[in-house]
């Protein structure tokens, strides 16, 4: 068995998210240093390798690509489709992964890592993805990563995205899912260091049946730029969750959120929670709803405001100093419950809401 082993400083930055390097731990990991990658794989029925290599083994690899995300969609998409490495993860018809695939995309020397990313989950799979961008401490210049997801019938996959980047760091995720008849997609985010500028609004397509929700945990900083949404597409008896929760500590954000129903008995709820921690930076809420079928369910809920001072008064009561009362309701506020959010994940969470909720004072 191999044991991946790299220097402290990428190591440790690979750690800060979620990602283990551990064949105990990990069905199999992917590692892109800039556009360099490698592959470590212990479990049978998944597939994981660099989209380079995917596409020297399988034909119909091509059939797949720029598929839902268009490579002529904005100038960076364009830049992406010119030279690019990146991950294929691929679950087998039918295979029950329990132990999640990771992958740990890293930038360290060059101004633009150009990263295009495929996730297929073949029919009656399951499989949990953890995927880990961090960068060097020292690191300028941008990540521009397109990801395309197929979830076929019946399949479920669960991924989540926990990004620690640097304050002159610009990330330019584009992606796109479909979902098939009574598959489900679950989407995790999670952003609580700085950064220059976020920017990324996947659009998911739900078939027949298909379920999904999406789930983001932000923290703006000082000096950041957060414009984060996703739009859901939903077909017959389709149905779909929105949640994000957003925190300002001097950085702007724009949370944006869209639920198309455009078949009959489809649902979908739409949630944005903002807090402001600082009397710099912004929050701008943006949820639309659009019905193209008399049948559907569509409903939203927003909010945005600052820590009560009648909920930090009460913890005080309680027998805990300002601060200690401040750190408890932020980690509540972003403590989100996840549907379907396999232990392991929910712990990962978890260990990064804790440690950003006593450095947030």
């Amino acid at each position: 068995m191999i044991i991946l082993k790299l220097p402290e400083e990428i190591s440790e930055r690979a750690k800060s998210v979620g990602i283990e390097f551990d064949p105990n731990k990990r069905a199999a990991s992917f590692l892109q240093i800039d556009q360099e990658s490698n592959v470590y794989s212990w479990i049978n029925g998944v597939e994981v390798m660099s989209i380079k290599e995917a596409i020297k083994k399988y034909e119909w690899v091509k059939d797949y690509m720029w598929k839902i995300v268009k490579s002529e969609k904005d100038k960076y998409t364009k830049m992406a489709a010119e030279d690019f490495n990146g991950y294929f993860i691929r679950a087998l018809p039918n295979s029950k992964v329990d132990v999640p695939v990771e992958a740990c995309l890293y930038l360290k020397r060059v101004k633009t890592q150009k990263v295009y990313n495929l996730v297929i989950a073949e029919e009656g799979s399951e499989i949990n993805i953890i995927s880990g961008c961090t960068s060097h401490p020292s690191s300028v210049g941008m990540h521009i990563g397109v990801s395309e997801f197929f979830v076929k019938k019946g399949a479920k996959l669960t991924f989540t995205m926990i990004h620690n980047w640097e304050p002159n760091v610009e990330v330019r995720p584009r992606s796109g899912v479909v979902v098939d008849e009574g598959g489900v997609f679950v989407s995790n985010y999670v952003l609580l260091s700085p950064v220059k500028y976020v920017e990324s609004y996947p659009v998911a397509y739900l078939n027949k049946k298909a379920r999904a929700s999406f789930t983001s945990i932000i923290v703006a900083h000082e000096g950041s730029t957060i414009d984060l949404g996703n739009h859901v597409i939903l077909k017959e008896e389709s149905s779909a969750d929105i949640v994000s929760r957003a925190i300002s500590r001097g950085g702007n954000v724009i949370s944006r959120g869209r639920i198309t129903g455009e078949g009959k008995r489809c649902k979908g709820h739409l949630e944005c929670r903002g807090l402001m921690l600082s009397d710099e930076g912004s929050i701008l809420a943006i949820p639309e709803l659009e019905a193209k079928h008399p049948d559907v369910d569509l409903s939203h809920e927003a909010a945005v405001g600052k820590i009560a001072e009648e909920e930090i008064f009460y913890l005080m009561t309680r027998g805990l100093t300002r601060d200690e009362a401040t750190s408890a309701i932020i980690r509540g506020f972003l403590d989100v419950e996840i549907k379907g959010l396999p232990e392991f994940l929910k712990k990962e969470i978890d260990k990064a809401i804790e440690m950003v909720g006593e450095d947030l004072m």
